[in-house]
């Protein structure tokens, strides 16, 4: 049987199917479920394989973006989240899903202190960004062979931690952006926009936790699954141009469960 991943839908989240079928695509089967039927009990998260929290713009973003979602995680389902941390869960979440899990105190790890806050550009950003792998830790990179490229959407996306060497040194800085050249040669985005579009420290896109099971990053890989995806497919032009696919990313979680 193919394992399950729960999907939770809040007001206002616009991702879940896009989320679905890239994890449909990877070999789980999704099962997209309101809160409020998490809420009443009908579906419980240990019924599942995995959690992915998808993006979108929870709750209107009111009071900063995945604050109230991340609120409903750490108040309504603490117990069933930390359980599943517990168990050793993958657990997946994306953009407005990586606001929320770190709101809740799922990322980067009770030791340090991290948050998502405004754009250095101070507007939205909408553009597509290379990442790469930076971590021997996470589950969810370890089939990544090459950069994958994939776009954002989002307005608080700029990534500060209390200690982003130690972040690093501890390898849970699971994803950096990266800038690519003409020849395709990868290099460091040392911070430039916008080969890192929102200003985040050290270049960092997505982070894991301590088990290298749980990973949120900004970007929105489930929008880069298919070739046809890509603004570039098909063109005569260097760098990541008809590369950079993201589904290595989502069948390395789900190969994480088997």
């Amino acid at each position: 049987m193919k394992p399950t991943v729960l999907i939770p839908i809040a007001l206002g989240t616009n991702r879940d199917g896009d989320l679905a079928d890239a994890f449909r695509l990877a070999g789980a089967e999704p099962v997209q479920v309101p809160l409020s039927a998490l809420r009443a009990g009908d579906v419980t998260l240990s019924d599942h394989q995995m959690l992915a929290v998808p993006g979108g713009f929870s709750y209107g973003d009111a009071l900063g973006a995945g604050r109230l979602l991340g609120l409903d995680l750490a108040g309504w389902f603490g117990d069933q989240l930390h359980a599943a941390v517990a168990a050793e869960m993958p657990i997946f979440g994306v953009c407005n899903g990586f606001q929320a899990l770190v709101r809740a105190g799922i990322l980067p790890g009770a030791d340090r202190s991290a948050v998502l806050t405004d754009n250095d550009s101070q507007r939205f950003e909408c553009r597509w960004v290379t990442m790469e792998a930076s971590s021997s830790r996470s589950v969810w990179t370890s089939g990544l062979t090459e950069p994958i490229r994939c776009p954002i959407a989002h307005g608080e996306g700029r990534f500060v931690v209390d200690d982003a060497e130690a972040l690093a040194e501890a390898d849970q800085v699971a994803l950096r952006y990266v800038a690519v050249d003409d020849d395709g040669v990868v290099s460091a985005a040392g911070g430039a926009f916008p080969t890192n579009p929102n200003g985040s420290m050290a270049d960092i896109a997505g982070v894991c936790d301590e088990s290298g099971l749980v990973l949120g990053l900004m970007p929105h890989p489930e929008n880069h699954i298919v070739a046809r995806q890509d603004p570039l497919r098909g063109r005569r032009v260097p760098g990541m141009a008809n590369r950079g696919l993201c589904v290595p990313l989502f069948e390395s979680g789900v190969a994480a469960i088997r």
